[in-house]
């Protein structure tokens, strides 16, 4: 056996995610929950846009690992040494986010630079046999290089303005990168890529939980406790919209898909992007709910108010967005009620914060319930029939 040969991974056989993958989450989770307090450190428009754009950042290197656990077994030969390595690649860029426009921006992408090589790297020693699968792993080398490449010389830039210009050029090719190399080449077992992204839809939510108690860490009170219980109702909420039918029809659409450009494709389109808006969705409500829980007898600022309300419409927003591509439905009713949370935002700069809660809580509540009964019968077929 040569040395090439015994470090090249092995594929996977099976759709399960595995436990290193789990652990691998662990560590991203940190991220999202580094880019939250980012947002609540400096809650203004350029705080929280930066907030935005680090998720971003962040977000692009765990989808190209989903991808990569996709198609090979990441608890057997190099690939598990390659991806601890990476997760301590994903601690310190999550460790430097605090500061990354500032004195720690070189940290960070180095960090980040460290765990794009090295999904690379894998994704090389994978497709050496796959002329297709070679040539668009190649292609998104090109991509990720050009993309780390503009992260650290925005970084040596001391300009907050001119290191952020450089970082969203960075993400907007790297992401823009599938589209140019095409999908013809890419492998990836759909039941674990679905699995994968349903995870990383509760490690979210999950950051949302850990706000309440954040928000909740200077006391409790009646009118706390008030706040707390619409807050998890409303997270619930976000739970149910998903997890109810629409991931499982998604799924089963994805599975159905012809292997090769078709689901490629789908999955890119769906997963790799339309996830994004449900996860920035998520991070921008567990910061307004932050804000809310530790201040529940004032008024929200403007700044809150909007992720509170804003980051529930972007998250059915994306909903729509998901469904609309992966099976064609357009649901309006999520539309409204999108438009019902982003009412809120001007409510919620004028009534105690512990109201507004209540009211998007409200609103996803409303949603649950409509869906619940108005499609009861599609609902039982689809959660009950065998696939």
């Amino acid at each position: 056996m040569t040395t090439v040969e015994r470090f090249t991974p092995v594929r996977r056989q099976g759709d399960r995610v595995m436990p290193l993958e789990l652990f691998f989450d662990l560590v991203f989770v940190l991220a999202v929950t580094q880019c939250t307090g980012f947002m609540g450190r400096d809650p203004t428009w350029a705080g929280v846009g930066e907030g935005l754009l680090l998720l971003g950042i962040l977000w692009w290197s765990w989808v190209g690992y989903a991808w990569l656990t996709s198609v090979v077994d990441p608890e057997e030969g190099a690939v598990r040494l390659v991806l601890v390595a990476a997760m301590a690649g994903v601690l310190v860029a999550a460790l430097a986010i605090p500061d990354a426009f500032g004195d720690l921006g070189l940290t960070f992408a180095i960090a980040y630079g460290c765990v794009r090589a090295s999904h690379i790297a894998l994704f090389t020693l994978a497709s050496r046999d796959e002329p297709d699968f070679r040539s668009s792993v190649v292609g998104l080398g090109v991509g990720t290089a050009i993309g780390v490449g503009l992260l650290i010389g925005g970084a040596m830039f001391d300009s907050e303005g001119t290191r952020v210009a450089f970082w969203s050029i960075a993400l907007l090719l790297d992401m823009a990168e599938p589209y140019f190399f095409g999908a013809d080449g890419w492998r990836l077992e759909p039941t674990h890529f679905v699995e994968r992204h349903g995870l990383v839809i509760i490690v979210a939510l999950g950051e949302s939980v850990v706000a309440i108690g954040v928000g909740a860490s200077h006391g409790v009170d009646a009118r706390v406790i008030v706040a707390a219980v619409a807050a998890m109702t409303m997270i619930a909420g976000l739970w149910w919209t998903y997890f109810d039918v629409v991931s499982t029809v998604a799924a089963r659409r994805l599975i159905a898909a012809t292997e090769g450009r078709e689901r490629n494709e789908l999955a890119r389109d769906a997963y790799s992007y339309l996830h994004f808006p449900l996860i920035a969705g998520i991070v921008l409500a567990a910061f307004g709910l932050e804000a809310t829980i530790a201040h529940v007898d004032e008024s929200l600022e403007v700044v809150p108010a909007v992720a509170l309300g804003g980051g529930t419409a972007l998250y059915l927003l994306g909903h729509v967005a998901f469904a609309r591509r992966s099976f064609g439905a357009l649901k309006v009713h999520r539309v409204l009620a999108a438009l019902a949370a982003l009412v809120v935002i001007p409510i919620g700069t004028e009534v105690d914060a512990v109201v507004t809660v209540v009211l998007v809580a409200a609103i996803l509540s409303a949603l649950v319930t409509y869906e619940t009964f108005r499609y009861a019968e599609a609902r039982q077929q689809i959660r009950h029939e065998v696939s």
